[in-house]
């Protein structure tokens, strides 16, 4: 704690020669101070204090760039103290800004003020590395979005980065690990944190911070009740309710079959809480399935199904994936009945060529049909499949499929989203690689990154306005 201090008040020191007091300029601001907010080098925090009550906010550029390029912070309260956190701020860069005061109809624009950005610490460079030998040939929305992956191991490390392997944005988190992380449609990193002796995508807490680094939810495992262990998934239904995966451990006697008489499946659900950890719903496997009937429940037992994604259809059920037997079931969302299951054993038919092994981050996309990444695990060899889904006839078709490179099979974790009608964005987590492929299966783009994420996101640009743009 005491490093940080010194740290954020050295980067302060430095600056309050070029932006000190303010007595002198002709408007109600009487002291300014600068320095990154939360020793965050990526997020400068100017901490301003009026003589009279007014809400406050900061016009700054990168003198690069020039004023034409300007970003506008969020307006502050009203009141005596403001604290404007200003983003998408480049390493090592100089930078001009000036505030505005707003006292009901009257606004006043200060003197202009610079500072200068410091460099990432060693331990953020050279985390990703982007190849494209061929840029024209990326789509447009691509080129100016974002993507967000996130380091599971302690200290945590939330990454938003750009195409060119930039990193834009980082959060950390001491103590814990983001297990998985999702960005919401509020402009907010909902996660799951976990410790180091937590499995791989398996935690303890919640945590939703928006893109100012402010935490907006901390719920930990004992509160309210939320007392299971999460895993995998962590999406929002509404503002309010947070939709998780949990593992459901019944005791069981086991004995019949050569266990023990107070023996545990783990087996998995659906848990919705509110932000205070009060449960609105909650769904279990065993409602469905009887574990009794698996000829290998001895050896299966510690990890039943090992559910791994989460998702809504387009009516509002849910979407959830096993990696242990292969299937996707979509699920009611209010009555928790099991509408279909798709894959090995399922009752949806589908043609030989919509074959998959394990599926991985299965969604809707924005064609409409059901998408997910397949681990590939009977062939050797991931790819990403899309599904024409049809509930009437209780069928499924292949809408495209793409084989990735052998050399980047990945047999556990992964994502692929669209990012346009022909472009799709694909993590292979063991890999250390994210891709954007096109539908032959041409790879067009490559990211490797020091970490292994268990998911790649992409966000448009628009979705991050005005905290970071390109």
């Amino acid at each position: 704690m005491i490093k940080k201090l010194v740290l954020k008040w050295s980067f302060v020191l430095a600056l309050l020669a070029m932006a000190s007091c303010s007595q002198n300029q002709g408007n109600i601001i009487s002291n300014i101070n600068i320095g990154t907010h939360s020793n965050n080098e990526l997020k400068i925090q100017i901490d301003v204090t009026t003589k009279d009550d007014a809400q406050v906010y900061a016009e700054y550029w990168s003198d690069k760039k020039g004023i034409k390029s300007k970003i506008t912070s969020p307006v502050s309260k009203n009141g005596l103290k403001h604290s404007l956190i200003l983003c998408n701020i480049t390493p090592e860069t100089d930078y001009s800004f000036q505030l505005i005061t707003i006292q009901g109809e009257n606004k006043n624009t200060s003197k202009l003020y610079t500072f200068k950005s410091r460099r990432l610490p060693e331990w953020l460079q050279k985390q990703f590395k982007a190849n494209c030998p061929k840029p024209e040939l990326l789509p447009k929305n691509f080129k100016s979005g974002f993507m967000l992956l996130a380091k599971r191991e302690t200290p945590g490390v939330a990454y938003i980065v750009d195409y060119k392997g930039n990193l834009r944005w980082y959060h950390t988190v001491e103590g814990t690990g983001f297990k998985v992380t999702h960005f919401t449609k509020e402009q907010t990193i909902l996660s799951i944190l976990g410790k180091n002796d937590e499995p791989t995508s398996y935690g303890s807490e919640i945590l939703e911070i928006n893109l100012q680094g402010d935490t907006l939810t901390h719920i930990k495992k004992g509160q309210g009740d939320f007392k299971q262990v999460i895993h995998h998934e962590i999406i929002k239904k509404s503002a309010n309710e947070i939709v998780t995966l949990f593992v459901d451990a019944r005791i069981t006697d086991l004995t019949k079959i050569g266990g023990k008489q107070k023996d545990t499946i783990n087996g998995d659900g659906i848990l919705i809480l509110d932000k205070k950890g009060k449960q609105i719903w909650k769904w279990s496997v065993f409602d469905d399935l009887d574990p009794m009937k698996d000829k290998a429940l001895l050896k299966t037992k510690k990890d039943w199904m090992h559910a791994n994604s989460l998702n809504y259809d387009k009516d509002g059920n849910f979407l959830i994936s096993f990696y242990n037997n292969g299937q996707i079931w979509k699920v009611d969302s209010k009555t928790g009945k099991v509408i279909w299951k798709l894959g090995k054993g399922g009752n949806l038919k589908m043609s030989t060529d919509s074959n998959f092994s394990q599926a991985h981050a299965a969604h809707i996309n924005a064609e409409g049909s059901l998408m997910f990444f397949d681990n590939g695990v009977d062939k050797k060899q991931s790819s990403v499949y899309a599904l024409k889904v049809d509930e009437k006839v209780k069928s499924a078709k292949l809408d495209f499929h793409i084989n990735l490179p052998k050399d980047i099979y990945n047999d556990r974790m992964g994502s692929a989203y669209m990012i346009d009608k022909d472009a799709i964005l694909v993590c292979c987590s063991k890999r250390h690689i994210t891709v954007l492929t096109n539908k032959k299966g041409v790879l067009l783009w490559a990211l490797e990154s020091e970490i292994p994420p268990y998911r790649v996101q992409f966000i448009p640009e628009e979705n991050l306005k005005p905290f970071l743009l390109n």
